[in-house]
């Protein structure tokens, strides 16, 4: 027997190697570097969904004003159309007209509805519309009325002073058709009178000049008899 004393066999667990203080000083540099790249890439990544959401906003911001501004200009232009239609359809204004007689009926303020007459008419025919309490108008009088011309067989109108928003003044008995020289004398002062007067008291059956041919039939409302 030997005796010496036995060593450990070489590559046993009293052989092993332990990592040094420079090893692992290293090892956390790079733990170190591999978390601050990731904390940079999560907050770029944060900074970019939120500088999307901003952006997102704002052009939905954009779209909506846009839409409310066509919307708000299509709303008002329709407006302007039937205004300007009507201004061109409307007469010239004239707020003295018509001229009413004191105590005269309010019907008188308003244009009247003139129809067409039916079957032949062959002589003159006075229809009180509304009774006037002026002054009777006599011939030779200068008198002032309103008035309202249809064809009697059509009821096609062809004159009005209310197209004119101007009445009319004229000597009764002098240059007017005979049926209204004959028809308003008498007719008092804030009267409205239908006259239907037969071909032979008006122009005629086949005039010149544009005159309307055929019997007619005439609304006249006696403004002023002087």
């Amino acid at each position: 027997m030997s005796d010496r004393v036995a060593s450990p066999q070489q590559g046993g667990p009293a052989s092993e190697q332990r990592p040094g203080k420079a090893e692992k000083r290293a090892a956390e540099k790079i733990a170190a570097a591999e978390a601050a790249a990731a904390k940079r890439r999560r907050q770029a990544l944060t900074g970019a969904v939120a500088g999307l959401a901003t952006l997102g906003a704002i052009l939905a911001v954009v779209i909506v004003l846009n839409n409310t501004t066509r919307s708000a200009e299509t709303d008002a232009a329709p407006a302007a159309a039937p205004a300007t239609a009507a201004s061109e359809a409307a007469p010239p204004a004239n707020p003295g007209f018509p001229p009413l007689p004191p105590g005269a009926d309010a019907a008188l303020a308003q244009k009247p509805a003139v129809t067409a007459g039916s079957g032949d008419l062959e002589k003159l025919t006075v229809t009180p519309l509304v009774k006037g309490t002026g002054p009777a108008a006599q011939a030779g009088q200068t008198i002032t009325v309103n008035y309202v011309g249809v064809s009697y067989r059509t009821g096609e109108e062809f004159d009005s002073s209310w197209k004119r928003s101007e009445p009319f003044s004229f000597q009764l008995g002098g240059n007017v058709i005979p049926g209204w020289n004959q028809g308003l004398v008498g007719v008092k002062a804030g009267s409205r009178v239908q006259l239907d007067i037969p071909a032979a008291l008006a122009y005629g059956d086949n005039p010149g000049g544009g005159e309307p041919a055929g019997p007619l039939r005439f609304v006249v409302d006696v403004l002023a008899a002087q």
